[in-house]
């Protein structure tokens, strides 16, 4: 080849080089951006709504009539249109507070005080409308579904302070506590607060919903006082079918509570309803031998309690745990429970009507530290999902404590208010009468 025939192929071959060089990255983008899937677009998806309909009405179901089932059957027969009166009116007057601004303060945004507490933004729902999603679902069954909580969990203090209290007097507490207390601990947990950023795990409100609730009803229960003849009287329940039917819609109805948690129907919600069940299951028998145990005789209503204890446990771990780690948390429930809401409460001698703290505090502690204990990353179905460890137990231990305090505070000064303003327990003569005619002007028959 002669050399200017080499030269310009060689320089042919250059110019060549040049413009591949040059084309070829912007040609490989654009390839690559064809066939790279389009960004994902939240949109509803009907499956996760249908779900999360029935998880709500069946949380519903769980306050009324379950609740109110379950407490009325415990008392005394002169009381119980007054005991299920107040939980069922409390579902009327928190869902009216949850609407106007509940909502708004558990999650929308705080601004400077994001990590304490939501904004007023969603006042009156405001921006909720027909179009607008949370997540997969539309933002108004989001807000219909944690109504539910909010209504629940004040109408579970109502078991410790049932034959003594006046109707007006806890109203009044019930609305100002789920502001105060429930609000602030809804938002650390589950709108973005402090609680969440630092790792505090609750799939369903172990802490939001049990830990509050039982510590408030132990703080009610010492700042009322006994009931008239409590240890000398028999208070026995008056009928335990009553309890045993509310206790069964109870447990029906945790299923939407724990699995309705996972915001759409998925396998996260099916692990949380089969961890419900078998913790349940669990508590129910290991409650049952432990009275068996002491008493020789397993009666129905601890069947019930244990029932409810081991749902209180498992509420917390229920997105995060397998189901042996489920089987161990509710036998744990079951009797640490049964041994509160019996020895620790004669030795102390506080008069917690229906064992609110003993079931739901001592059950809601349970659970939350042992899911620190139990949580399985291959459950928590996430990259971050954390398994059990020393240190998610003591970063458990630290959102039981912030609960407890906070809760402890609260409601305390809460009902020193009340108690100042207009008062918080019946009279001597009402209460021996009966809080159904003196209170009500009814009676059963």
């Amino acid at each position: 080849m002669k050399p200017s025939l080499l030269m310009r192929s060689t320089a042919g071959l250059a110019a060549i080089a040049a413009i591949l060089l040059t084309t070829l990255p912007a040609l490989a983008q654009e390839v690559a951006a064809e066939a790279a899937p389009a960004a994902a677009t939240v949109v509803l998806d009907s499956g996760d709504t249908a779900w999360m309909l029935v998880s709500s009405v069946i949380v519903l179901l769980m306050s009324i009539p379950g609740l109110a089932l379950f407490y009325g059957g415990m008392v005394r027969k002169k009381n119980v249109l007054n005991t299920t009166a107040m939980v069922f009116t409390a579902v009327a007057v928190q869902s009216v507070l949850w609407m106007l601004i509940g909502y708004s303060l558990a999650f929308s945004d705080g601004g400077p005080l994001q990590s304490y507490i939501g904004g007023v933004e969603k006042a009156l729902l405001a921006g909720v409308t027909k179009e607008s999603l949370s997540g997969t679902i539309p933002e108004s069954l989001f807000v219909m579904f944690q109504m539910t909580f909010f209504a629940i969990t004040p109408a579970l203090i109502v078991g410790s302070v049932v034959d003594r209290m006046k109707f007006s007097s806890l109203l009044v507490f019930l609305a100002l506590w789920s502001l105060v207390v429930y609000a602030p601990v809804c938002h650390w947990v589950w709108g973005g607060g402090f609680l969440s950023k630092d790792g505090v795990l609750d799939f369903a409100g172990g802490t939001v919903v049990h830990i509050n609730a039982g510590i408030a009803g132990l703080v009610a229960a010492l700042v009322l006082g006994k009931r008239k003849g409590y240890g000398t009287e028999n208070l026995a329940p008056h009928n335990l079918v009553l309890t045993l039917i509310g206790a069964s819609l109870l447990w029906v109805g945790w299923f939407g509570f724990n699995a309705g948690s996972a915001a759409a129907a998925n396998g996260s919600a099916a692990m949380a309803a089969l961890v419900t069940q078998v913790a349940t299951a669990a508590a129910v028998l290991g409650w049952l031998a432990a009275e068996w145990i002491v008493h020789r005789k397993p009666t129905v209503l601890g069947a019930t309690s244990g029932a409810i204890a081991g749902l209180v446990a498992i509420t917390p771990a229920a997105g995060f745990v397998d189901p042996v780690g489920a089987l161990v948390i509710g036998v744990a429930a079951g009797v640490i429970c049964y041994v509160f809401a019996t020895a620790v409460k004669r030795t102390f001698g506080y008069d917690d009507s229906l064992d609110v703290f003993g079931v739901h505090g001592v059950g809601g502690i349970v659970g939350a530290v042992l899911t620190g204990v139990f949580a399985r990353a291959a459950v928590g179905g996430t990259a971050g999902a954390i398994e059990g460890n020393v240190g998610q137990v003591w970063i458990q231990i630290y959102g039981v404590l912030a609960t407890v305090v906070w809760c402890a505070v609260a409601t305390f000064v809460i009902l020193m208010l009340i108690k100042m303003v207009m008062g918080l327990r019946v009279t001597a003569a009402e209460e021996v009468e009966g809080l159904d005619i003196s209170l009500h002007g009814e009676v059963v028959q």
